[in-house]
């Protein structure tokens, strides 16, 4: 079944829905989601430049940091799937509400540490609260708007990926350098205090609840939690640890964590047969929805452990200040938040091969810089990838939206929650792994070569341009494959979906 047309034949007006809010007011509701993603994404990336200053205060460890780093996309990827399908279940708006004003209250928590162990902590709660809430976003989106104009509001949702990811370091930087190193690291934190106030009040406002009758009060399935959570630990926590585990033993726990996966699967499979399972496996056989999260997956694996690894060269390896480490990574942010509202337009025109040619642009756009700086590997590194970086930017943004949009176009709005909550999971696993594979190859071209930090970092892009590659491989060969053809406007199928 082809995922564009899925989009173009679920535009056809269905029944009238009293309950659907007026077209103003989900616009002003998907704004409200869009503030609510934009602040639990940040605080993936902010933090990164924060790190020196929070050594420094809290005088805390390597293992300590990488906890603060880490611990919050642990978490964060280990509650998206039961969240989402609590919501499914009971309404988005309360659980919406009830994970926003948990993540402001852990955001303050965080601010106020007077030691890593308080400060880890809080990061861990913050992460599930980011957990809790962002599959709600896309469940709203499949709620309040059908078929191809949810393009739209996809596309915003992803230029705020984008921008929140790429921008996070270019905040942070600029926060420390207004109230110093020693506490600037703090209003990393408590800037989400206010926003995530002001945010919960027109969440109440806006956010349409769900009429009784249409909540479902099953089971929801704690044995599916329960495996499909310690195999996503299992399977994340050697990669998270890497550098401060060194026992080879640690990948133990990876075989473990696919045996709990695989019997996570057949589990569901099983609980299907007389109950809704915490996750429709059915969703994988529709081909939209299992190339999009495979491609999803090792795109994020791709893109997410450079601004990791460019915050580290910048700051440790050239001694840029935490600002101007931000303002590098600006060109990429910009490139995506440029082409993201692009993609979500056009995705119903040109299908998959939309996202064919953003992976390319962004693999083409990595390699750039990996020339840019092999000629110039000093001080001026920046500027002369600021081109590149721009270049790969718009390819991401010509992925991360229209590869969402396309992956969810044929998903009931009533598993909307559950099946974004899966596509985040992977997302994180992919950036767990990314981040992982793209460290190890930096740290030990340091370590190993003493030919400095300009090619520890070309040799992590290597890292990244192969995750591309291969997202862009999946891609490629299922529109060679004539599979996913332009849709013809309008053109009939099995109806609305959602």
């Amino acid at each position: 079944m082809r995922e564009a047309t899925g989009i173009a034949r679920a535009a056809r007006p269905g029944p009238p829905d009293a309950t659907a809010p007026a077209d103003r007011r989900r616009w002003q509701t998907l704004a409200v989601g869009l503030v609510a993603a934009f602040m639990t994404l940040l605080d993936v990336s902010i933090v990164n430049v924060a790190v020196p200053s929070i050594e420094a205060a809290l005088h805390a460890g390597p293992s300590d940091l990488q906890w603060v780093l880490s611990g919050y996309a642990l978490m964060f990827g280990l509650v998206l799937v039961p969240a989402g399908r609590f919501g499914d279940a009971r309404g988005r708006r309360n659980v919406f509400i009830l994970g926003l004003a948990l993540f402001t209250l852990t955001s303050a928590a965080a601010g106020l540490a007077r030691s890593s162990t308080w400060l880890i902590v809080a990061r861990l709660l913050q992460g599930a609260a980011a957990g809790i809430l962002n599959p709600q976003v896309a469940g709203l989106i499949q709620q309040l708007f059908q078929g191809a104009e949810r393009g739209r509001p996809f596309g915003l949702l992803g230029a705020t990926v984008g921008i929140s990811t790429a921008v996070g370091p270019l905040l942070g930087g600029g926060l420390i350098a207004l109230d110093g190193t020693q506490e600037g690291w703090r209003w990393v934190f408590y800037v989400n205090v206010p926003v995530g106030i002001v945010t919960i009040l027109f969440a109440w406002r806006l956010i349409p609840t769900q009429p009784k009758a249409q909540r479902r009060r099953q089971s929801l399935d704690p044995v599916g939690v329960l495996l499909l959570g310690f195999g996503v630990v299992l399977l994340l926590l050697p990669l998270v640890q890497q550098r401060q585990w060194h026992t080879p033993l640690k990948w133990l726990l990876v075989p473990a964590g696919l045996v709990l996966l695989a019997g996570f699967l057949f589990w569901e499979r099983r609980y299907a047969r007389h109950s809704d399972p915490l996750f429709d496996l059915a969703l994988f056989r529709r081909r939209s929805y299992s190339l999009g999260a495979l491609i999803a997956l090792f795109y994020f694996a791709g893109f997410t452990g450079i601004f990791f690894i460019f915050t580290l060269f910048l700051q440790n390896g050239l001694g840029y200040s935490a600002l101007l480490a931000g303002l590098a990574i600006t060109p990429f942010a910009l490139g995506s938040a440029a082409a993201a509202g692009l993609g979500g337009r056009i995705v119903e025109r040109f299908g998959r091969p939309l996202v064919t040619t953003g992976l390319a642009l962004v693999a083409i756009g990595l390699g750039a810089t990996v020339l840019a700086l092999h000629f110039v590997p000093g001080h001026q590194a920046p500027l002369a990838t600021a081109g590149p970086l721009l270049l790969a930017g718009l390819g991401s943004g010509l992925v991360i939206t229209p590869n969402q949009t396309l992956t969810l176009s044929e998903v009931p709005a009533a598993q909307g929650g559950s099946a974004a909550g899966m596509l985040q999971t992977g997302q994180r696993i992919g950036a767990a792994i990314g981040i992982a594979s793209a460290g190890t190859a930096f740290f030990a071209t340091l370590a190993t070569t003493g030919e400095g930090w300009s090619r520890a970092f070309r040799m992590s892009l290597f890292v990244a341009i192969g995750f591309v590659l291969v997202a862009l491989v999946a891609a490629l060969a299922d529109s060679l494959a004539g599979r996913h053809h332009r849709p013809v406007r309008g053109q009939g199928s099995h109806g609305p979906v959602g």
